[in-house]
């Protein structure tokens, strides 16, 4: 991970992009620095994302989701050592397909320290994990789909979002009893 560090004159800008555009500009970005001449000015391209796990009628689907829409984060030098604007650099970016400009306009201002220590904490914090997005409550009846158990109907007594698990009380021979079960094994009850 790119530091937050500006001594080298390094400091992070965000540019917004047009819609859904992000990871696209990123791509282009990485491949042409180099090549274009510009990897002395431009370290780091950043698209924060996360993966969320969620089940629909039954089944487990994985999606990127951005933390940012519409934005894409440079760790780059825009300015020299005395302070003056290097404008290739800044046109370099402006041009690429899908970048609508910097944030701050035609004189881009870096994001403070607070700010990229936040975006670089939530990279970091999900980095290598799987989110789940619970649409699942204490107390909701569900249907069981899949298992053993199949077709019957419980409440629900307990959520585990990091295990993706659910503790249902399904009556079996008139008695409740507690069932573990995935969230993509269960499916809400229709009122």
């Amino acid at each position: 991970m790119a530091e937050v560090s500006t001594s080298d004159g390094f400091k992070w800008y965000a540019i917004q992009t047009a819609s859904n555009q992000e990871l696209k500009v990123k791509r282009y970005l990485d491949r042409f620095i180099e090549p274009e001449g510009f990897g002395d000015f431009i370290k780091t391209v950043l698209v924060p994302t996360k993966t969320v796990v969620e089940v629909k009628n039954g089944r487990k689907t994985s999606n990127v989701r951005k933390f940012y829409p519409g934005y894409a984060f440079l760790c780059m030098k825009l300015y020299d050592e005395s302070g003056e604007f290097l404008q290739n650099v800044a046109s370099f970016v402006r041009n690429v397909q899908g970048v609508l400009g910097f944030m701050g306009g035609d004189r881009p201002i870096a994001l403070k320290k607070a700010e990229v220590d936040g975006i670089l904490g939530q990279v970091q914090e999900t980095q290598g994990k799987k989110v789940m997005k619970v649409s699942f409550e204490l107390g909701e009846q569900v249907k069981i789909t899949d298992g053993p158990f199949l077709n019957l109907s419980g409440k629900i007594d307990e959520i585990d979002t990091d295990k993706g698990k659910l503790k249902v009380s399904v009556s079996i021979f008139g008695r409740f009893t507690p069932v573990e079960l995935e969230f993509w094994q269960v499916q809400k009850e229709e009122q």
